[in-house]
């Protein structure tokens, strides 16, 4: 969130502000280098001692409501905590290890790795309209998919010694479908992976 990533050429959630995957010109191609590297966080396994920041469930609710509400919560914490991480073109001081891993973290890394070295960040952030399209409570690590439409318009990459915004690419969409994949590690669902699909506009 929630990039926003910039792209060359559900219970529903409303939420403001929330990252997409390409903050500035050449972080696509950057990203798609390193999804598959070892980023710090991306080796991690899940753990029963991860701990929800809230979770909605109770001894009554019923079990497919609640992990919905649950993981809609993580993927709002993810994208604040990554805006945030933008914003600063660090990831210090966030909480985004904690709502990413996997590809998601490495994703994020490798975005602010580009930002740090061409002295870009970003200001405002990305608003969404996500829903879950798909849960899975059984087995070992539950999983879920979510829909998202992501607006990166308000969302803007700036030269941070001056503030100059950076304009978007004239092919770039500025609102997309983009899909989300999370697992429950003990009782924090976390993201693993975001994938931009800019051919679907919303």
């Amino acid at each position: 969130m929630t990039r926003a990533p910039r792209l060359q050429g559900r219970t529903t959630l409303r939420w403001k502000p929330a990252t997409a995957l390409f903050v500035a010109s050449g972080l696509m191609t950057l990203s798609a280098c390193s999804s598959g590297g070892d980023s710090d966080g991306a080796a991690e396994q899940p753990s029963a001692s991860s701990s929800s920041p809230r979770s909605s469930t109770s001894p009554n609710s019923d079990p497919q409501t609640a992990g919905r509400t649950d993981v809609l919560a993580a993927y709002s914490a993810f994208w604040v905590e990554q805006v945030k991480a933008y914003s600063q073109a660090d990831i210090k001081g966030t909480d985004l290890k904690k709502y990413a891993t996997k590809k998601a973290l490495g994703q994020a890394m490798a975005d602010v790795l580009v930002m740090q070295r061409a002295g870009t960040a970003t200001k405002g952030a990305p608003t969404h309209r996500a829903e879950v399209a798909s849960l899975t409570l059984n087995g070992a690590v539950p999983k879920a998919t979510l829909r998202d439409c992501l607006d990166i318009s308000h969302w803007n990459t700036i030269k941070k010694k001056t503030g100059q915004v950076k304009p978007f690419p004239s092919a770039q969409p500025l609102r997309y479908i983009t899909t989300a994949k999370a697992e429950k590690w003990g009782k924090q669902w976390r993201i693993t992976e975001i994938i931009p699909d800019g051919k679907q506009t919303c």
